[in-house]
């Protein structure tokens, strides 16, 4: 599916000229309820490295080029290494356990479309009950965007 042309972008499309944005923005309800949601998720209670962490594996899990590349970019300006983004594709990398759980997280929820008690006990450890739901929330978002992307045909941009 081709992406809107730029004569009838938005004021956030003419901002963030993304195919994602550009592409959804097709169906004007879908994409204004998606960016509040979305937005939700990028500016919630997790640490923007966690945050980054769970897109990066769930997008190598749903092979989305298009999140990788987009959240590689953020995951670096929020202070990952290279080092650390490539090591998420490795699923025998050795991670700090804080980091760990929450490639675990993506992973049970990948394999599974649930949580270990192990890994949900770890969760109650580390987080309270409104970053708990957003990182399941957050994984569950970027699976589904990855099916959207690639059904719709969205292209990375060059």
């Amino acid at each position: 599916m081709k992406p809107l042309p730029p004569a009838e972008w938005d004021d956030f499309q003419q901002a963030n000229p993304q195919n994602v944005f550009t592409t959804l923005g097709r169906h004007p309800a879908v994409y204004e309820g998606w960016l509040r949601f979305g937005g939700a998720l990028l500016n919630g209670t997790l640490p923007a490295r966690d945050r980054e962490l769970a897109i990066l594996r769930t997008a190598f899990h749903s092979g989305s080029a298009y999140e990788w590349a987009h959240h590689a970019r953020i995951a670096r300006e929020v202070g990952l290494t290279d080092v650390e983004i490539e090591s998420v594709r490795q699923l025998d990398a050795l991670w700090p356990v804080e980091d760990r759980l929450v490639l675990q997280v993506a992973d049970d929820l990948h394999y599974a479309g649930d949580l270990t008690d192990a890994t949900w006990a770890a969760l109650c450890d580390r987080y309270d009950e409104v970053s708990r739901i957003e990182l399941v929330v957050l994984v569950a978002h970027y699976a589904m965007l990855a099916l959207v992307l690639r059904t719709l045909g969205v292209q990375l941009e060059e």
